[in-house]
């Protein structure tokens, strides 16, 4: 994610100069692969940490507002000792279930997005329309809060490591520092819309176990979410 977000900002004639990245891993062996990865294309790493105790209990950016955060979080992972973790200040928008830690990263991302920040991730399908142990009422608080911009809606068999379909979450928060009228603010996609892309029938299969999405299916994807984005911010 790293790299191509670098191979991005260059594409797109930015400053490689002005980002600096941070991570935290778990495991130490992807971590070392990271930052051995990262050291042969020159990139700082100096801020991607690890950490064997985990996100939630050893937070090692705890003071981090960051412009983008991307991430992969664990599907559905019931192993975050959470029981330890019941009034932890993160959750802003309701306590997630000890069971299940995908409100818990949720919310873990919204704790650190900068006022103006965006924030891309992948979660479990069912991520959509859990209700277990208050995770309806957490997802109702988030779309109340206008921080929901878009939703994908991917198929199955698109990640090596599981075939259960999953989804992509896309999160903004307005940057409402400098206003001094909110009811100045033209922003309705903020009030009002959040765009859903079904996704699932897109991609072509590499293998029996594995899908693949083309150059061509990403850039439908991005080009509904720039056109969706681009009518809404003009009106």
């Amino acid at each position: 994610m790293f790299v191509q977000s670098e191979a991005f900002v260059t594409e797109h004639q930015g400053r490689i100069n002005d980002i600096s990245i941070y991570g935290q891993e778990s495991n130490q062996t992807t971590w070392r692969l990271a930052k051995m990865n990262l050291a042969f294309r020159g990139i700082d790493s100096s801020q991607v940490k690890w950490n064997n105790e985990g996100s939630f209990l050893n937070d090692a950016h705890k003071d981090l507002k960051a412009d983008f955060i991307l991430a992969n979080p664990p599907f559905n992972d019931s192993d975050w000792s959470g029981d330890l973790l019941r009034k932890d200040g993160r959750w802003q928008y309701g306590v997630p279930p000890t069971g299940n830690a995908n409100y818990a990263w949720i919310q873990h991302f919204l704790y650190h997005l900068a006022p103006g920040g965006q924030a891309g991730f992948v979660l479990a399908k069912g991520a959509l329309t859990s209700k277990t142990s208050g995770e309806g009422k957490i997802r109702k608080a988030l779309v109340e809060a206008r921080l929901v911009d878009c939703i994908v809606n991917l198929p199955a068999k698109l990640f090596l490591n599981t075939q259960i379909p999953a989804s992509l979450w896309f999160l903004r928060r307005a940057d409402l520092t400098n206003l001094q009228d909110l009811s100045n603010l033209k922003l309705p996609y903020r009030r009002e819309e959040i765009l859903f892309i079904d996704a699932r029938n897109l991609g072509h299969l590499i293998n029996r176990r594995t899908l693949e999405f083309s150059d061509e299916d990403i850039a439908q994807i991005a080009a509904t979410y720039h056109n969706w984005r681009t009518r809404i911010d003009k009106s």
